[in-house]
């Protein structure tokens, strides 16, 4: 355990090392003891009870577990409250000029202000105050009851203990007035014995709980220090009752938890049911208002999974009102899902009862069957129906939809029209769909047989800047390369202002050239050659 050093050793050493302290811990070899004489436990681990390298432990001990280094200037001791020194006769240079103690100066003298201070009358000169200084540690400067006399607390327990005498004396004169109003009384029955217990009612909470046998009266408190209500509540399991680990010592009973203080199964599955109290924790859970809060819970999970701002713990009250409103709106919607299945089907249970002939199947009509199971005589063949409505006309058809079919489409018979939602026209409409077709194929007959081509239409030339050329317009190449020359020399112009001079003249008539000229030199940007142009 706590070796002193940790020098090398063999492996029979090691072995007898390892046998020792089994020995020790199971009290079979006496515990190590350090160099004070103490006893060290076997038991604790060795990485605790081996001294550190640096310390040159030379005897097992536990004192670097504890704190060797202590302060030689630490004190307990307390300030000695109101302890005197000395205390002169004459007043005396530095001293406090109204009482004359020389500890403190006029400005801290806690001393009544005397009218002439002790430096100008030389009287009453006050003692010395005892001054000391302590060195305390990190949580003696923090502790509150530092200096706190225990012995004072003595004066708090006898003013209690005074006050609960007093207490119990003023009951007792009470209940003795009262028994003496009883007896004194012509009509003892107007005094009863529950006015004098309700006059005379004690807080409970301070009797001795030896004293009180009414284990099943509850007493609370209202307007208490905190501003809630507190009580002594007594109808819970008195200690004679047995508890349920010991209802069934046997070992292969229902198994107790101790550390949740559960029993899930019945401990005594086979005794009579009238008599037991206990039938186990799945019994409770499983009955009373234990599976209505599962369901609470449940619901309260489901509805915040499905978006809804619930919580069971932060809101149960929401919770609680959310689950009966669920409840209630599920009735109703089983309410009317039944009405709707019963007006639709009908009720059989409510309705008269059935014909026996109907109910047994027995009639006196004779059939006769052929050997593959077919009626030969004595029953009228029944055509099967289907489910669909059938022999319903709409939009004033004669026939039904489907009766027609014509070019791979359904339509009515009555018109043979192929549009479903269409009015019926009748034989009309029939006429009026023939001649459509006949006018139809004739058209196409005539276009095939009229070979012609279209005669090529004429190209109209067009100006340059948009409009129809004349027949007579003809372009002069000359006015036309001047025309390019006052382009270019007017786009200078726009670039560089500076060129353009003072006395402009201005022409606003416009020939061809001109605007042959501007044409030819405006800039095209969606042309992708435009960069090539000029």
């Amino acid at each position: 355990m706590a070796t002193a050093s940790g020098a090398f050793k063999s492996r029979e050493d090691h072995r007898k090392q390892i046998e020792l302290e089994e020995a020790r811990k199971a009290g079979l070899a006496p515990a190590e003891v350090d160099e004070d004489g103490k006893e060290i436990n076997p038991h604790i681990p060795q990485y605790m009870s081996s001294a550190p390298w640096y310390l040159n432990a030379e005897k097992p001990s536990l004192k670097h577990q504890r704190k060797w280094k202590s302060d030689p200037n630490y004190t307990k001791s307390w300030y000695d409250r109101g302890a005197k020194v000395f205390q002169a006769e004459k007043y005396r240079k530095g001293a406090c000029q109204n009482c004359g103690a020389m500890t403190h100066d006029a400005k801290a003298c806690m001393d009544r202000p005397r009218k002439i201070g002790a430096k100008w009358n030389n009287k009453h000169i006050a003692p010395d105050e005892k001054i000391e200084t302590f060195e305390l540690d990190y949580d003696g400067k923090r502790d509150r009851w530092n200096g706190y006399d225990p012995a004072n607390y003595a004066l708090v327990v006898a003013r209690y203990e005074a006050r609960d005498a007093a207490r119990s004396r003023y009951v007792k004169e009470e209940q003795l007035k009262k028994l003496e109003e009883k007896n004194n009384s012509e009509n003892p029955e107007e005094v009863s014995d529950e006015d004098i217990d309700d006059d005379v009612r004690v807080d409970e909470a301070k009797v001795d709980e030896s004293k009180q046998m009414d284990f099943a009266k509850v007493e609370k408190r209202v307007r208490t220090t905190g501003g809630g209500s507190t009580g002594t509540v007594r109808n819970l399991r008195i200690r004679e009752d047995t508890a349920k680990y010991l209802l069934n010592l046997d070992v292969n009973s229902a198994y107790y938890d101790p550390k949740t203080r559960s029993m899930r199964e019945d401990p005594l599955p086979d005794a009579d049911p009238n008599e037991k109290f206990y039938l186990g924790d799945n019994q409770y859970r499983n009955s009373g208002q234990a599976e209505e809060f599962k369901q609470l819970n449940i619901h309260s999970w489901e509805a915040f999974d499905k978006g809804q701002d619930i919580h069971m713990q932060a809101a149960p009250s929401q919770a609680e009102l959310l689950y009966k409103n669920f409840k209630v709106n599920k009735e109703k919607l089983k309410t009317q899902t039944k009405d709707q299945m019963l007006e639709k089907y009908g009720n059989a249970a409510s309705q008269d009862e059935i014909p026996k002939e109907l109910l047994l199947g027995q009639s006196e009509s004779q059939v006769e069957y052929d050997r593959a199971g077919r009626i030969i005589k004595g029953q009228e063949v029944v055509l099967p129906k289907s489910k669909y409505e059938e022999d319903i006309y709409i939009n004033n058809h004669t026939s039904v939809w489907g009766s027609w079919w014509k070019d791979h489409q359904w339509g009515y018979k009555c018109c043979r029209q192929t549009v479903r939602n269409s009015y019926c026209t009748g034989t009309a409409g029939i006429k009026a769909a023939e001649a459509a077709t006949d006018l139809m194929k004739a058209n196409i007959a005539r276009k095939e047989a009229d070979d012609e081509l279209p005669a090529p239409a004429e190209e109209k030339r067009m100006a340059t800047w948009g409009t129809e050329v004349p027949d007579d317009l003809v372009l002069d190449e000359k006015l036309l390369a001047e025309a390019l020359k006052k382009e270019d020399q007017r786009k200078r112009e726009e670039k560089d202002e500076r060129k353009r001079k003072y006395n402009v003249k201005w022409n606003d008539e416009v020939t061809a050239e001109d605007m042959e000229a501007y044409r030819m030199k405006k800039v095209h940007h969606d042309d992708p050659m435009k960069d090539f142009l000029h």
